[in-house]
């Protein structure tokens, strides 16, 4: 329990509040990378996700891919991607929308394809076409899985996010890595704590999004 009380007291620290390593910053750097990760990474999984669950071609595919999509160690891209592009900023986003894409995905598809059929042929017999099908009946009604899917996926990328500083970048994982290596158990604990205070946040951001969004979509 000393280590906590210490970590306290690190967080009473004035120094710790301001300057390019103190929390507010770190904490800026690390939504940074987390928010432009999931960004890119909604950007390509929720558009094919669609189009999958909407054609119903490919959906076997993407399961299997996504399932061993996420069996990679997100370290090991980490290191893949340094190795052929330098360090910097690319890999780490790469390593991290290669972590988000799948929870995302398979979300995505499997929302479309529990639409009830019955609804979509309702669509389809007032004269919906494909496309007016999938944005104003099926896209709708899989939303709540879609938000399930960017909420696991954020809460991933938050957690991991750390390895920012593995490759000589700043955010929250500044703290975790430095402590280490440093033996400054404080700085160690004060970070994992800010992690783990960010991604329970995310998570209840994410569940008071999904639950209006559930309540809109009952309403209509």
């Amino acid at each position: 329990m000393r280590i906590f009380s210490v970590a306290w007291h690190w967080f009473g620290q004035p120094e710790q509040w301001t300057g390019s390593d103190g929390i507010p910053n770190r904490l800026l750097e690390h939504l940074y990378y987390t928010s432009l990760s999931l960004l890119i990474a909604a950007a390509v999984a929720i558009p094919l996700g669609l189009l999958i669950g909407h054609t119903n071609r490919g959906g076997f595919l993407v399961v299997n891919l996504s399932n061993a999509a996420r069996a990679l160690p997100t370290a090991g891209v980490l290191v893949l991607v340094v190795t052929l592009s330098g360090i910097g900023l690319l890999p780490v986003i790469v390593a991290l929308v290669v972590l988000a894409i799948p929870s995302i995905l398979v979300n995505t598809y499997a929302g479309v394809r529990q639409v009830p059929r019955e609804t979509v042929d309702a669509a389809r017999g007032m004269g919906m076409r494909g496309g007016q099908v999938l944005w104003q009946v099926e896209t709708p009604l899989a939303m709540p899985l879609i938000m399930t899917g960017l909420r696991t996926a954020a809460i991933q990328i938050v957690s991991t996010a750390t390895v920012a500083a593995y490759v000589g970048l700043g955010g929250l994982g500044r703290y975790i890595f430095d402590g280490l290596a440093r033996r400054d158990y404080p700085a160690l604990v004060g970070g994992a704590v800010i992690v783990v205070g960010l991604a329970l946040g995310t998570e209840g951001a994410f569940v008071a999004v999904r639950s209006l969004i559930a309540k809109r979509t009952q309403g209509e």
